[in-house]
């Protein structure tokens, strides 16, 4: 079985929020230009194994075969480089935050929606890519992204990504969609059958549909919202509650819902929709006309890592070309290594996750940390922090 990320929503995320005065973007380039994290120094050069690694990572990231006795991806790096691997599964990209500023780990696999958290705080250090020689193969389109570089700087090695698609039964749902107003201003016509991503970060997935639907909000980018375009945002969401059967972050659930029948149209990952169809439901998922929101995930390391050099080694190695294709195929992602694709088992895997297909990808919005200092450059307003989003997402749900 494939595995997931299962996100909750922490209560105490607001106390692990940078500060609303460390960081910006001017929202001129792919990177946040505008963050000013602390003067740090990326090595120049690599020493010695320190013997372990300890790692922070999404469920099915860092596989031993203790899961599944095929699926194992860690004994060899252990036996290559002599560093043990220990590591601990996040359920939340909160948790990775507080897990990060224990010092107990050297290397976490961040999602957007966290990483400029720990840039910005100091505790993720930026990364000399010359020092792992499979960057180099790397899409293009997960390199200085506004996630996971500043100013030209990366502050980690992309692992793989992945957008969030509108899933439809196409047996109830007529007829097809070809926009998100189906689970927002026309969500009443599937009333109690509707679901939702469960997350602050979903307010980005309203907003992203006002943009279009509602220029006059100017919308720039749906993580750098002001009080008005966060308050239109809200509102939409609450307006959708009455019209959600069920918030899902469990994927075998929202499998199961869309089974049943008692889920017929809502948001969904590429794997949920392969997977739901596997088992019989009559589903159809794709990028409405507005585009989605998305996720891609960067091996961060920490600013005071105990293990540094086996740090660098484990990054290289888990977008190594096989292993990247392998945990691609074990966690439903398209991969970030390009040579990947030819070593996945089913050929027609890096066509599904349309990894190489970048046209495709300007179309995802990826997860961002909403900010005080606006991501999309205005200087004359601020914009809604990300505790702000959490607090909201609360009474959004009621």
């Amino acid at each position: 079985m494939r595995l997931t990320r299962t996100l909750q929503a922490a209560a105490a995320a607001t106390a692990l929020l940078l500060a609303a005065t460390a960081c910006g973007s001017s929202g001129g380039g792919s990177s946040a230009t505008g963050l000013n994290p602390p003067d740090l120094k990326a090595p120049t050069k690599l020493g010695r194994s320190e013997g372990q690694v300890n790692l922070i990572a999404w469920a099915g990231y860092v596989e031993n075969g203790s899961n599944d006795p095929k699926v194992d991806w860690v004994t060899d790096f252990q036996k290559q480089t002599g560093c043990q691997v220990h590591s601990k599964v996040a359920a939340s990209s909160d948790e990775m935050v507080k897990l990060m500023k224990t010092g107990e780990y050297d290397a976490v696999s961040a999602s957007g929606d966290a990483s400029l958290r720990l840039i910005a705080s100091g505790d993720a250090a930026p990364v000399n890519t010359e020092l792992v020689p499979n960057y180099k193969d790397v899409f293009s389109g997960l390199k200085n992204g506004r996630w996971n570089s500043v100013k030209g700087t990366m502050y980690g090695i992309p692992h793989g990504r992945g957008a969030n698609l509108l899933m439809y039964n196409t047996q109830k749902v007529t007829p097809a969609p070809t926009s998100w107003s189906a689970v927002f201003d026309d969500a009443d016509a599937y009333k109690g059958h509707v679901t939702a991503y469960d997350s602050p970060i979903y307010i980005a997935d309203a907003a992203l549909y006002l943009k279009a639907a509602r220029p006059e909000l100017k919308i720039k980018d749906p993580y750098a919202l002001d009080q008005k375009q966060f308050d239109a945002a809200v509102a939409l969401l609450k307006k959708q509650n009455a019209d959600v059967g069920e918030y899902w972050s469990d994927y075998l659930k929202e499998v199961s819902a869309f089974k049943s029948g008692d889920s017929v149209v809502g948001t969904t990952w590429q794997v949920i929709a392969n997977l739901a169809a596997s088992e019989g439901a009559k589903v159809k998922a794709f990028v409405p006309k507005e585009g989605s929101t998305g996720w891609s995930d960067t091996w961060m390391i920490y600013a005071k890592a105990k293990h540094p050099n086996c740090a660098y080694q484990w990054m290289n190695w888990i977008i190594s070309p096989k292993v990247n294709a392998q945990v691609a195929e074990y966690f439903g992602e398209a991969p970030a290594n390009s040579k990947a694709c030819a070593e996945t088992s089913d050929k027609n895997f890096c066509a599904t996750y349309h990894a190489a297909d970048e046209d495709y990808w300007k179309r995802i919005a990826f997860w961002n940390t909403p900010i005080e200092q606006c991501l999309d450059g205005r200087t004359d307003v601020k914009c809604v922090p990300y505790a702000k989003w959490v607090q909201a997402w609360t009474e959004i749900k009621g």
